[in-house]
């Protein structure tokens, strides 16, 4: 009997590494040459950024989570704490290397949360802004300008350009639920869905890139407004990742990752609204949480906050055996513009 021979497959491994300080989402990016998992990894300050990212190797790495922790180490000198395996990236051709006869790449990623940190490592790590990736995500305040002025003509005129009235009352549907267009509410969880519709019509600057076209012949020029580009597919990881963390805000306790052992209530609601890119209700926040038996106070208050000392709480973690979905929740949010 023939045996059948099998392309070569690499697994890679990412990590999505995210922090707030005070109100501003963090990212971790690295910088590697050609950002192929298939060729030597190099630090050059003019690749884009990606994602920490390596290849897995079964004779040094026990798990893939280990391996993760490893590459997260010799990267960004960070020790990770809290990882929570994501998704598993594998289309064809998402390593410029295959198409060149390299081996087909599948990229197990990760989700980490951290505080921020001091960073070394070998791959010149960076803290960014995560809203530099997606700046239509952020409606804390209001409608993102971006949306208004590019996004939805771009999108409008795609959905037009359809010849056939099913295809293009389709894509008016599609355009309207996930970006909140044409009276439908904004959910803020569907980060991927929104990224996927930019790069399919073309507005990423990836798009443009992973097309072969120069950027002019494209039927819909790139924009740097509509989001800083990443390596490879790391844009759309990320977005999956911010999807994934918006949508567990609401089940599971992730937000506490993010904060020092004890925090005001005003933190809690800064981070919260951060990682969500809407603004809350504070009230509704503080009974939810204080109701919820999520949160206790220490005793000690804050002296810093410019005004009255504000009491200082932790996270009560007994909440992790008396109840099976202990989110915060994104109660009371406030759209504003």
């Amino acid at each position: 009997m023939e045996k059948t021979i099998y392309p070569p497959v690499v697994i890679g491994l990412n990590a999505v590494i995210a922090a707030v300080t005070e109100e501003t989402p963090l990212i971790l990016t690295v910088k590697g040459t050609g950002h192929s998992l298939t060729g030597e990894l190099k630090h050059d300050s003019n690749a884009a950024d990606a994602i920490p990212f390596g290849p897995f190797d079964p004779a040094c790495d026990r798990t893939l989570e280990l391996g993760l922790r490893r590459w997260v180490r010799e990267q960004t000198g960070l020790e990770l704490g809290y990882v929570e395996q994501l998704y598993t990236f594998g289309d064809k051709n998402r390593d410029p290397s295959e198409e060149e006869g390299g081996p087909r790449v599948v990229s197990v990623a990760y989700l980490a949360l951290v505080r921020e940190g001091i960073l070394s490592g070998t791959a010149g790590a960076h803290w960014r802004q995560c809203y530099l990736f997606f700046p239509w995500e952020d409606w804390r305040r209001g409608r993102p300008a971006v949306i208004e002025n590019h996004i939805a003509p771009a999108l409008r005129q795609w959905a037009d350009s359809a010849f056939d009235d099913r295809v293009r009352q389709e894509r008016r549907e599609r355009i309207d639920i996930n970006f909140g267009l044409g009276g439908a509410p904004w959910v803020q969880e569907r980060v991927l869905e929104r990224y996927e519709l930019i790069y399919e019509v073309g507005l990423a600057a990836e798009a443009s890139r992973d097309s072969g076209l120069p950027i002019e012949e494209h039927p819909f020029p790139s924009d740097l407004a509509l989001g800083r580009p990443m390596a490879l597919d790391h844009r759309r990881i990320l977005a999956t990742a911010l999807g994934r963390l918006r949508g567990k805000l609401k089940y599971r306790p992730v937000v506490f990752e993010l904060l020092p052992s004890a925090f005001t209530l005003l933190q809690l609601q800064r981070v919260v609204e951060a990682l969500a890119g809407v603004r809350l209700h504070k009230q509704n926040l503080r009974r939810l949480v204080e109701t919820g038996r999520l949160v206790e106070g220490t005793g000690q208050f804050d002296q810093q906050t410019g005004g009255r000392p504000a009491e200082l709480f932790r996270f009560r973690r007994d909440v992790l055996r008396e109840r099976p979905a202990p989110g915060v929740g994104l109660p009371g949010i406030r759209h504003t513009g």
